[in-house]
């Protein structure tokens, strides 16, 4: 099968990019043809299975003059904001689009296409297949939409080109949900009807997310939380920071280690000051790759991810086949996808703040949440070990096994 796979967004380096990235191995690996479209800057190269053919569109060039827009308004990297850019910016990002799938269907038509967010190179991408399949006399592919939750923030905060987005996804075959909450979601934002989008969750690399090797836990000594993702307030970072305070545990049974990269400098270094002033230690290690993050999960008792806003956060998946405790923000979708697929799973869920807008929440609300949080980190620090029987299922939500729905 000839498939073509459509992101707007480096092709790693966030949940949605890894989760392209590791999707199109698995399609490569089971044998099929794959042609990836992403957006990169002109200085980053791709790193993909061989055979996978690669149809850049790159940025800060003269073509276009601005750094890969985020489906996030913070990225891990240099990233322009959707809500920034001017109709002329608009304009340029939908030409380059148009142009690489262009190229990519000429070199090898496709027999599925799949768009990764329900957003503008989504809409571009359904304008422009139908128009290649038109012009040549094909059949029309089957073009699918994946949602990653981050689509629908941005639609919710702002309304760049949203008759041309919402025209966009109501043509496509199929949409693939995170869960059902967002399936409703999805239909009520975009009016698509329900039997157009699948529930179909997420996935991982079990050859690189395993136990093997993990790191026992030796009686008496510090329990090593970690959290991996944006070191970001609307992540929960600086409410994970300030129940440090609250915290039953003394600092020398307790060590938190926060993983990952960061865009704004300033609330970077507002949020190490916290740290820093804590009696508790936290280190900052910034982003690691893959195989390293695979050790540190390995190396580390409990993962904690306190977020305000997530689709079906990959990290708590990676977290649980690497044999970690989890404490997390009890947000839509997620306990009921663990208890179907883990159910034996030792995660402490945790209920969120009323929310201002799709990922402010309300101030007021943060100190009894933070209580909630250092409540559950005592709980989760002092619990005994899990068992391989508390993680039984997770074997079954592979990469390979999700690369097949999306495709079937």
């Amino acid at each position: 099968m000839n498939i073509l796979v459509i992101t707007a967004q480096k092709p790693d380096s966030t949940g949605s990019g890894v989760y392209a990235a590791e999707t199109v191995r698995a399609f490569s690996s089971a044998g099929h043809d794959v042609t990836l479209v992403a957006g990169i800057d002109v200085a980053d190269e791709a790193t993909l299975p061989e055979g996978v053919a690669f149809h850049p569109v790159r940025f800060r060039t003269p073509e276009l003059p601005f750094p890969v827009c985020g489906m996030s308004d913070q990225m891990p990297y240099e990233a322009t904001r959707y809500r920034d850019m001017t109709p002329e910016m608009c304009e340029r990002f939908k030409h380059a689009f148009d142009q690489a799938i262009r190229e990519a269907c000429e070199e090898r038509f496709p027999d599925v296409v799949l768009c990764h967010h329900l957003y503008l190179a989504c809409s571009v991408t359904v304008r422009c297949v139908r128009e290649v399949a038109e012009a040549r006399g094909f059949a029309r592919p089957s073009v699918r939409g994946i949602c990653h939750s981050t689509d629908l923030r941005q639609m919710g905060k702002h309304s760049l080109e949203r008759e041309f987005i919402v025209e966009g996804v109501r043509a496509l075959d199929c949409i693939f949900a995170l869960h059902e909450p967002q399936k409703r979601e999805i239909v009520e934002l975009y009016g698509v009807p329900e039997k157009r989008v699948c529930v179909v969750g997420s996935g991982y690399n079990d050859e690189l997310f395993n136990p093997t090797g993990r790191t026992p836990h030796v009686e008496g000594a510090p329990a090593h939380f970690l959290y991996v993702g944006k070191i970001w307030r609307k992540k929960g970072v600086e409410s994970l920071i300030r129940c440090a305070q609250l915290l039953e545990t003394a600092p020398s049974d307790i060590t938190f280690n926060l993983v990952g990269g960061y865009n704004d400098e300033r609330e970077f270094a507002e949020l190490r000051t916290l740290a820093d002033a804590s009696p508790y230690r936290f280190d900052f290690p910034g982003k690691v790759d893959q195989n390293q993050l695979a050790r540190i999960y390995r190396d580390s008792d409990a993962f904690v991810l306190p977020s305000f806003f997530e689709g079906l956060p990959l990290v708590v998946i990676e977290a649980l086949a690497c044999g970690c405790k989890a404490v997390v923000t009890d947000l839509p979708g997620i306990r009921p996808w663990i208890s179907t697929n883990i159910p034996a799973a030792p995660v402490w869920f945790i209920e969120p703040p009323r929310m201002e807008s799709v990922d402010e929440p309300v101030a007021d609300d943060l100190p009894a949440f933070e209580q909630r949080l250092a409540k559950a980190l005592d709980t989760a620090a002092a619990a005994p070990a899990p068992s391989a029987a508390n993680f039984a299922g997770i074997e079954r939500v592979t990469w390979a096994g999700l690369a097949e729905k999306l495709i079937a």
